[in-house]
């Protein structure tokens, strides 16, 4: 049982170090502060590896025509990167959206995950690139504990990869264990999309070949098809299409590059099927819907 005072705490350092909505860096490697307080805006973004722990409101993600809910309590893992759209559900400028983004390495929660040596407990099944948990009295103590460092930077080089360590091995060890060690050690696909995965993001620009990408991790092209699109939800053109444009969406906002500049960027040849394709997945053309975003933002 979680006490309410922990939830209260977590929130009061979350809001202590967002300023404003958004998403923000910390001293913390591997610790990000998220707020939002407006409703109903669907942000498309790539989440990397990384669970998601809901102080306050409320928060979904949608993959494909998945919808994936978390709140007070509860936590969003993904253990591959996978381009989502997420919308938060319940939130106000006096009770705004709260959430810690903690970072997974996944070679290090691999060699954990060994120890507890379950192989022959689990089948050999391909899971999803995401599932949303409960948070344990065990793991919000972790988590807590983390988060005060932010207030002691001078323990951070010293506590930091010891409270990691700790959380990684509270999320292997709790309710939710076996899914992650599926993830970790009995789906080699798993690790062999997640490659796949990296390689697309590293050549964003370039073209592929779904042969090719079968091959670079030694799978026949239907096993390697139907094995991505099980831990992505999308196949491989898909996924890499809306990868594209969600980066592309990114670099606008954040780079205010235009949009002809960017469709090159993104591996696009033609500006205007860039345009078209953005229209189909955003609902507008890149420059207005960049344009409105920012305003929405900004209020």
């Amino acid at each position: 049982m979680i006490e309410g005072n922990m939830f209260r705490e977590l929130t009061e350092i979350i809001s202590k170090y967002s300023k404003c909505d958004g998403i923000h860096a910390t001293k913390v490697d591997g610790l990000h502060c998220y707020k939002m307080s407006k409703l109903n805006i669907r942000l498309p973004v790539v989440y990397r590896p990384s669970i998601y722990v809901v102080a306050q409101g409320n928060k979904q993600v949608i993959l494909g025509n998945e919808v994936f809910q978390y709140t007070q309590g509860k936590y969003l893992a993904v253990s591959v990167d996978l381009p989502l759209i997420g919308e938060v559900t319940k939130a106000s400028d006096d009770k705004p959206y709260l959430c810690a983004q903690i970072d997974i390495d996944m070679q290090v929660m691999t060699a954990l995950a060994i120890k507890f040596d379950a192989e022959h407990t689990l089948p050999n099944k391909t899971e999803r690139g995401l599932f949303v948990g409960g948070i344990d009295a065990k793991l919000m103590d972790c988590i807590i504990r983390l988060m005060r460092l932010l207030d002691s930077p001078k323990d951070i080089p010293y506590l930091r990869p010891l409270i990691f360590q700790e959380i990684y091995y509270r999320l292997l060890s709790g309710p939710h264990g076996a899914s992650i060690i599926q993830a970790c050690l009995h789906s080699n696909n798993m690790q062999r999309i997640a490659k796949i995965i990296n390689i697309m993001k590293s050549n964003i620009d370039r073209p592929i070949y779904i042969d090719e990408l079968a091959a670079m991790v030694n799978m026949s092209t239907s096993s390697f098809y139907s094995q991505f699109k099980q831990v992505t939800g999308f196949s491989p053109l898909q996924y890499l299409k809306r990868l594209r444009l969600t980066e592309a969406r990114q670099i606008m906002l954040s780079e205010n590059k235009d949009a002809t500049s960017t469709a090159y960027l993104v591996g696009y040849e033609s500006p205007s099927q860039f345009s078209r394709e953005y229209v189909r997945f955003f609902g507008s053309p890149p420059q207005r819907d960049v344009s409105e975003f920012r305003k929405l933002i900004i209020g």
